[in-house]
């Protein structure tokens, strides 16, 4: 099969997401980009309340591990639950630190004003896959969603029939971006459902079908290295506090109870 096109973008880059100078007091965070909108969506209040601003850098999660493992600097860290526990075991992270955050469901996304699918069984799923003239995807190889949708696809049977069409980047939400902005009617993408819900310009056709489908549990921590360990345990209880739930719905999370 043709390999997926990789295509750079900025996906990796740092972003500070609040609107004040960078300084020594920051809040240094390497995230997973399944977290970025629900950052976002605290660090104003955050800054107001501590006085720090959120400096953060959101990937594909095997780029962020290795950022952190390379040695780049980092107080809190937001991945998977079980890549976490690997960083504990390696004392990368502080164990007693890690909190769960919610579970992320992954789905398909069309550009907005496409047509919406129905991808709610395998088959219907395969079917528009194959009626797809462009697929946009993450990282195959170090995101989440990029490693299960080749999966997917696989145990779909389309995967060598597809692998021309599939146009892979650094991580879901540059994936999104670049669906948004593709100009290919009938295009579509595969990523998970945070990043479709906060990309503008594509909209969630739905969750894939429950036989395919991938329920991936987020968690924070402290790096063992971080310069502020209080500061990034209270930016940590920010992103699970109970007081945010509504936030976290909206962002795709969903508690992990559900």
């Amino acid at each position: 099969m043709t390999p997926p096109r990789k295509h750079a973008g900025s996906g990796d880059a740092s972003a500070t997401v609040a609107t004040v100078p960078v300084d020594a007091a920051d809040l240094i965070l390497l995230s997973a980009g399944a977290a970025k909108a629900l950052v976002e969506g605290i660090a104003a209040d955050f800054h107001r309340t501590t006085g720090v601003s959120i400096r953060g850098t959101f990937g594909a999660v095997g780029a962020m591990r290795e950022k952190l493992v390379a040695g780049e600097a980092c107080d809190a860290f937001v991945s998977t639950a079980a890549m976490l526990e690997t960083l504990a075991k390696g004392g990368h992270i502080a164990a007693a630190s890690i909190k769960p955050i919610g579970r992320v469901r992954t789905g398909i996304a069309v550009r907005s004003g496409d047509p919406v699918p129905a991808v709610a069984s395998g088959d219907a799923l395969a079917a528009r896959l194959r009626d797809a003239p462009a697929i946009f995807m993450p990282d195959p190889e170090r995101a989440t969603a990029g490693i299960h949708f080749v999966r997917v696809l696989d145990s779909l049977g389309l995967l060598a029939q597809l692998g021309s069409r599939l146009r892979a980047y650094p991580n879901g939400a540059t994936a999104m971006r670049e669906l948004a902005h593709c100009g290919i009617a009938g295009a579509i993408g595969c990523t998970q459902v945070t990043e479709i819900l906060y990309t503008p310009g594509v909209v969630l056709a739905g969750l894939l079908p429950s036989e395919y489908e991938l329920a991936t549990l987020y968690s924070a921590g402290v790096c063992t290295r971080a310069a502020s360990p209080k500061l990034a345990a209270t930016f940590i209880e920010w992103l699970v506090d109970e007081r945010r739930a509504a936030l976290r719905r909206l962002g795709g999370f969903e508690t992990v109870s559900e």
